[in-house]
C-alpha cells in the first residue's frame, strides 16, 4: 500500500483539505516516486514502522485507552515520506531532518512516541539512542511518558523494554529512549539516532538544536524531527526553521534530506472560515474534536484577547504576543529589492545608536516616485568583544545575521560610532545615494553629530516623544499593514518590529516601547521610526527632489 499517493488521491479529489505548502510538498513526492531520479522510493521501508506501530502500540489515555494504535492517512503518509525513500546507491534513508508542523492536538504525541519505540527496537540501529527534547523537562516527558505507557500496555514491548531510573532500555541491541531539556553546553558526547525536539517554537536556546545535529554525525542514517505548532516570541530557532522549511518547500533551496510538512492556514482570515480548518488540523473531526474547535471560535470571536492563542496553537498563523504593536501578519513582507537600483538617489536617513548593550542601527529611506512604495536599507551593529557572549546568552542569532552582512562588529567593548558614519559614506561614495536629512535620537552622542555634519550630512535632532513620533509611527504602522514598506525581507528589521509595543497617552499619543524582555531589542523598529519623521516633516519637499 503507497500511502503517500493515496493521500494525494484524496486531496486532489477535494475530500481532504490541505494547506498549498502540504498541497506541494505531496505532489513533489509523488512525482519523485513516478520519476525517480537518486532516490527511490521503498514500499516495504516505508510500511515497516507503521506496521510496527498499528501492531505493538496501544493508546493509554481518553476513549481509546487500550486500544491498538490505527493511524491516520496524514500520519501513515508522513512516516512512509520519512522513511520510505533511499539513496538508490547507498540503499541509506534519504530524509535525515524533517520538519512537522501541526496544530494541537492532532495526535502528534501518539504518533511521535510509536516513531521513538520503532527506532529504539526496529530500525536495525545497534546502540540506538533516541532522544526526546524540549525547552523543559516535563515538556520533554510528555512523549517519554506516552511510550513508557504503550510499552506497559503491550505484552511484547513490555517484555523486551526496560524502564531505568533515566530511559527507557532493549537489551538486545543496547538500545535507549531518554527525556532531555538541558543547556546545550551539557549536551556533548551524545551519539543520537532520532532527536525528537517537541514544541520548536518554545526552545530558546538555538545552541541546542546544533548540539543535537552535531551528535547525529556519526550515524549513517539518523533523523531529526521538529515538532511544533506556530508561537509568539520571533527570532528564535522556530522562525529560522520554519522560514527555511518553507523555502525548501517552495523550491528557492534545494536540500534533498529536509522534509518541511507545514499544516496551517494559508491567511490569517481562514480562522472564521470551518472550511479551511482542515488545513491546520489534519485529524480534525477524528482525533481532534470538531465542536470543540467551534466553542474556541465562538468564545474567540465575542473575546479578542483569546484570538492571539488560537491562531497560534489550533491554526498555526505566527504572530507576535498581544501587546505588540502589530501583529506578525501585519509585519510580515517577504517582497525584496537589490540596494543598487537606488544608485544617484536621494534618501532619508535614521540612526538609533547604544554604547554597549543595545543594538545600533542606521537606516536609509527611499521613495519610488510613481507607486510611493517605500524602501528600507538597514545596518546594524554590536561591540565585538561582547559578541560570542551576547549570542550564548541572549539566544539571539546575531551570528547568522553577522555572516549575511546584515550586521557588523566595532571593534573593543563598545560601540564605535566612527563605524556608523563610515557606512553612511559608503553608501555615499559606492551607491551615490544621498540623504537629505538624518533624523537621530536625541540622546546621540555629540561628537558623532559633529563628525557627521563634518563630512556634510545635515543632521535633524529627533525628541524621542509621543508630540513627534506619534503620528509618523501610526503612519508607518498602516504602510506595513498596506506592504507599502519593502525592507527586504530583513529578519533583524522583522525582530525589532515584532518587540515592539506602543505605549499611549490619555489623548491617544503613541510611542514605541519593548513588549517583552530586555533581551528583545526594538533598535531597527526606532531607526526607521526617525527616518519616518523625516520623510513626515518633508515629504512634499522629498517627493520634489527626487
Amino acid at each position: 500500500m503507497n500511502y503517500i499517493k493515496e493521500y494525494w488521491n484524496a486531496i486532489k479529489e477535494g475530500k481532504i483539505t490541505v494547506s498549498k505548502r502540504v498541497f506541494k510538498q505531496y505532489k513533489k513526492l509523488v512525482n519523485e516516486i513516478d520519476n525517480p531520479q537518486q532516490f527511490i522510493f521503498n514500499e516495504a521501508k516505508a510500511n515497516k514502522p507503521i506496521a510496527f506501530i498499528e501492531r505493538f502500540c496501544k493508546h493509554s489515555k481518553g476513549e481509546w485507552a487500550g486500544k491498538p494504535v490505527t493511524l491516520e492517512l496524514f500520519q501513515k503518509a508522513y512516516i512512509s515520506a520519512l522513511f520510505g525513500f533511499i539513496d538508490k546507491d547507498t540503499g541509506l534513508r534519504r530524509f535525515r531532518e524533517s520538519m512537522f508542523y501541526v496544530a494541537r492536538k492532532n495526535g502528534k504525541t501518539t504518533m511521535l512516541s510509536g516513531i521513538a519505540l520503532y527506532m529504539l527496537m526496529a530500525d536495525g540501529e545497534g546502540g540506538a539512542e533516541v532522544y526526546s527534547i524540549a525547552s523543559k523537562r516535563d515538556q520533554a516527558r510528555i512523549l517519554f511518558d506516552e511510550a513508557h505507557n504503550m510499552i506497559k500496555q503491550s505484552p511484547y514491548l513490555s517484555k523486551h523494554i526496560k524502564k531505568r531510573k533515566m530511559d527507557l532500555y532493549f537489551p538486545l541491541s543496547m538500545s535507549s529512549l531518554m527525556p532531555l531539556a538541558k543547556s546545550s553546553n551539557t549536551l556533548d558526547g551524545l551519539n543520537a539516532s532520532l532527536v525528537v525536539i517537541d514544541e520548536l517554537h518554545g526552545i530558546a536556546d538555538r545552541n541546542l538544536y546544533e548540539v543535537m545535529k552535531q551528535s547525529q554525525s556519526a550515524r549513517q542514517q539518523p533523523i531529526l524531527i521538529m515538532i511544533t505548532t506556530a508561537g509568539t516570541v520571533r527570532g528564535n530557532i522556530f522562525d529560522d526553521m520554519y522560514e527555511y522549511a518553507c523555502n525548501v518547500v517552495d523550491g528557492n533551496y534545494k536540500d534533498d534530506t529536509f522534509l518541511p510538512i507545514l499544516y496551517e492556514l494559508d491567511e490569517k482570515k481562514e480562522w472564521k472560515k470551518p472550511e479551511a480548518w482542515q488545513k491546520a488540523n489534519p485529524a480534525l473531526g477524528t482525533i481532534k474534536k470538531l465542536d470543540d474547535l467551534e466553542n474556541k471560535v465562538k468564545k474567540a470571536k465575542n473575546n479578542p484577547s483569546d484570538i492571539t492563542g488560537l491562531l497560534t496553537k489550533d491554526f498555526n498563523v505566527r504572530d507576535t504576543v498581544h501587546s505588540a504593536w502589530l501583529t506578525f501578519d501585519d509585519i510580515s513582507n517577504e517582497e525584496t529589492f537589490d540596494i543598487s537600483q537606488f544608485k544617484n538617489c536621494y534618501a532619508i536617513g535614521g540612526a538609533d545608536l547604544s554604547i554597549t548593550t543595545d543594538l545600533s542601527c542606521a537606516t536609509l529611506l527611499m521613495v519610488d516616485k510613481e507607486t510611493e512604495k517605500r524602501y528600507i536599507h538597514q545596518m546594524y551593529w554590536l561591540p565585538r568583544d561582547s559578541f560570542e557572549q551576547r549570542v550564548q546568552e541572549d539566544k539571539i542569532p546575531y551570528d547568522k545575521w553577522l555572516d549575511k552582512g546584515l550586521l557588523r562588529l566595532c571593534n573593543g567593548n563598545s560601540i564605535n560610532y566612527g563605524d556608523i558614519t563610515a557606512w553612511f559614506l559608503e553608501m555615499l561614495n559606492d551607491y551615490s545615494i544621498t540623504p537629505l536629512w538624518i533624523y537621530y535620537d536625541s540622546y546621540s552622542a555629540k561628537y558623532w553629530v559633529e563628525e557627521m555634519e563634518q563630512y556634510g550630512f545635515k543632521m535633524v535632532r529627533c525628541i524621542q516623544g509621543a508630540r513627534t513620533l506619534s503620528l509618523p509611527m501610526q503612519q508607518m504602522g498602516q504602510d506595513l499593514k498596506a506592504k507599502k514598506i519593502n525592507y527586504n525581507n530583513s529578519p533583524i528589521l522583522k525582530w525589532c518590529l515584532t518587540n515592539t509595543g506602543i505605549e499611549t497617552d490619555r489623548n491617544g499619543n503613541i510611542v514605541p516601547v519593548k513588549n517583552q524582555a530586555a533581551k528583545m531589542r526594538i533598535d531597527g523598529t526606532s531607526s526607521m521610526l526617525d527616518a519616518y519623521v523625516g520623510l513626515f516633516e518633508h515629504y512634499e519637499e522629498y517627493l520634489r527632489a527626487l
